[in-house]
C-alpha cells in the first residue's frame, strides 16, 4: 500500500493566490532567515541612552486624536506626551497578544513531529515573541509612562479564545494582531522625528515579524481549504468577534488621563476621527485584501469585521 505524504495529498490544491506551498520548504527557508536575521535587544539597543528633548515616542499621525479638535488645542509638550503614554499601551497590548500567540503556536504542534522543520520554526518564533515581550516590557521600564494592562473582559475573553480556537482561528488572530502594528512600525523605524530606542525597538520587530506574518499566512491558506466546514465558518466569526475586540483593546483610554485629558471627551473624539478611521482601516488593508481572497470576510465574519472598524 502506497502512504500518501502531505505534499502528495497537497498537490495540485489552489485557491485564489494559486497553489499551496509546500509547509516543510517554507519553514526551511524562514529558519535560514531566522540564522541570518534575528536579533538580541540587550545588545543591540542603547538602553542607556537619555532620551532626546523634542522627539516623538510615535509618529505624530498615528496618534489617536491627531487631526481632532482636542489635538489642536493641545500644546506640543502635551502632544508628545500623548504619544509616549501612547506607545507604552501600544507594547502592553503586544506582550498581552504575544502572550496569547506564543500559547497558540505551543497548541499547535503539540501533536506534531518535533523533527519536522515546521516545528522548528513555530519554536524558533515562540524564542522570537519571547524577545519581543521582553523587549516590549524593557522599553515600557525605560520611559516615565506606566504599563498599561487590557481590560479584565479582555483578559478573560483572550483566555476564552485560547480555549476554543481552532487551527484556523489561531492564524486568523495571529495576522490580525501582527499585521495592524506592523503597517505602524513600519511608518515610525525610519521616522526621524521619533526617539532613537523607540526607532530600534520597532526596526527589530519589523523584519523579525515578516516571518511570523509569512508562517502563519501559508498556514492559514492550507487551512481553509483543508479544514472542515464547520471549522471555516467558525473561523470567520471568531476572527471577526476578535478584530472588535482588538480595535476597541487598540487604544487604552487610561492614556488620555494620565495626561491630563478628559477620557470621555478624548474617546468621543477618536471616534468620531475620520482620520483614525482611515489610519486604522489603511493599517489593515493588506491583511482584510488577504483574508477576502482565502474566504475569511463571508457572511456573519464580514459584519463582525466592518463593525469593528478594520473593514471599510
Amino acid at each position: 500500500m502506497t502512504t500518501l505524504t502531505e505534499a502528495d495529498a497537497l498537490d495540485g490544491l489552489r485557491d485564489a493566490l494559486g497553489l499551496l506551498k509546500d509547509r516543510e520548504q517554507v519553514a526551511e527557508r524562514l529558519l535560514v532567515s531566522s540564522a541570518k536575521h534575528s536579533f538580541d535587544p540587550d545588545k543591540e539597543l542603547d538602553w542607556d541612552a537619555p532620551f532626546e528633548e523634542g522627539k516623538w515616542f510615535w509618529p505624530p499621525e498615528l496618534v489617536s486624536l491627531y487631526g481632532t479638535p482636542l489635538w489642536k488645542r493641545m500644546g506640543e509638550e502635551q502632544r508628545i506626551l500623548l504619544s509616549q503614554h501612547e506607545a507604552a499601551a501600544l507594547a502592553s497590548l503586544g506582550i498581552w497578544f504575544e502572550l496569547i500567540l506564543m500559547q497558540l503556536l505551543v497548541r499547535h504542534i503539540y501533536d506534531k513531529a518535533a523533527t519536522s522543520a515546521h516545528v522548528r520554526y513555530a519554536l524558533t518564533e515562540i524564542e522570537d515573541e519571547c524577545r519581543h515581550s521582553k523587549m516590549f516590557a524593557r522599553l515600557i521600564a525605560r520611559g516615565d509612562a506606566p504599563w498599561y494592562p487590557v481590560s479584565r473582559a479582555h483578559q478573560n475573553l483572550g483566555r476564552l479564545f485560547k480555549t476554543i480556537s481552532t487551527t484556523p482561528g489561531s492564524f486568523t488572530a495571529t495576522l490580525l494582531g501582527e499585521e495592524v502594528l506592523d503597517w505602524m512600525q513600519r511608518l515610525t523605524f525610519p521616522d526621524e522625528r521619533v526617539q532613537p530606542l523607540v526607532r530600534g525597538v520597532t526596526r527589530i520587530h519589523v523584519v523579525e515579524e515578516a516571518r511570523h506574518v509569512r508562517y502563519a499566512r501559508e498556514e492559514l491558506r492550507r487551512q481553509m481549504l483543508t479544514a472542515p466546514k464547520w471549522s471555516q465558518e467558525f473561523t470567520r466569526v471568531t476572527s471577526g468577534e476578535f478584530a472588535r475586540v482588538f480595535s476597541v483593546a487598540f487604544v487604552n483610554p487610561e492614556v488620555y488621563t494620565n495626561v491630563g485629558l478628559d477620557k470621555r471627551e478624548a474617546m468621543a473624539q477618536v471616534k468620531a476621527s475620520a482620520h483614525r478611521r482611515e489610519v486604522m482601516q489603511t493599517g489593515a488593508k493588506r491583511l482584510t485584501d488577504f483574508l477576502d481572497d482565502i474566504g475569511v470576510l463571508r457572511g456573519v465574519g464580514r459584519r463582525l469585521w466592518k463593525s469593528s472598524g478594520l473593514l471599510a
